[in-house]
């Protein structure tokens, strides 16, 4: 069965292991395997596997060390953005099955974080919130771009003492427009 491009990246384990070579940080898979350290390294390297035969992922570099060769994985040139073409020729049902995926890892992730034997939700920074805004097309784009910058600061940010990985999910779905409510075409 051939995995759509969204299908691919909407898995957890391999959205996180592309978020870890976003951008431009290639990594050995002993890196990854530190990186993700909570995700089996036999299950890392099946995940890598796909995504290598998908080709969303690259060998950028090989390195001889003692006797074997270490690979070094880097990102394919947009591998990590889905294209309207990776989205727009699907049906309502495909859709809403790559949604709830994209659900589903939040949930999981939410799940693992509550799990815990001991949490914090206000020391931890737990946020979750809807907020609506009333914007024109080049407010909602410049909206974007900045919330891009702003969090593209960060995404090359290494583990070290004192920072914790945080997840951040942004949905964004505008309101449902009738036949009969098409404020694009109102004349003033």
């Amino acid at each position: 069965m051939n995995k759509s491009k969204a299908d691919l990246i909407l898995h957890p384990i391999r959205m996180r292991i592309i978020q870890s070579l976003f951008p431009e940080g290639n990594r050995t898979a002993q890196q990854l395997v530190e990186r993700l350290s909570n995700v089996p390294q036999a299950t890392l390297y099946r995940h890598l596997n796909t995504l290598l035969k998908a080709g969303l992922i690259q060998v950028v570099e090989e390195r001889k060390i003692r006797g074997t060769t270490e690979k070094i994985y880097g990102l394919t040139k947009n591998a990590h953005d889905l294209t309207p073409d990776d989205v727009t020729e699907k049906s309502s049902d495909q859709h809403m099955e790559l949604f709830m995926k994209f659900v589903a890892s939040m949930i999981g992730t939410y799940g693992q974080y509550v799990g815990q034997p001991k949490y914090d939700l206000f020391r931890d920074g737990i946020s979750f919130r809807q907020v609506q805004l009333y914007l024109d097309d080049e407010e909602y784009l410049g909206l974007l771009q900045e919330m891009r910058a702003q969090m593209g600061k960060h995404s090359n940010n290494e583990p070290r003492e004192g920072r914790r990985l945080r997840n951040i999910w942004t949905v964004i779905v505008p309101e449902v427009m009738n036949e009969h409510d098409n404020r694009d075409n109102k004349s003033e």
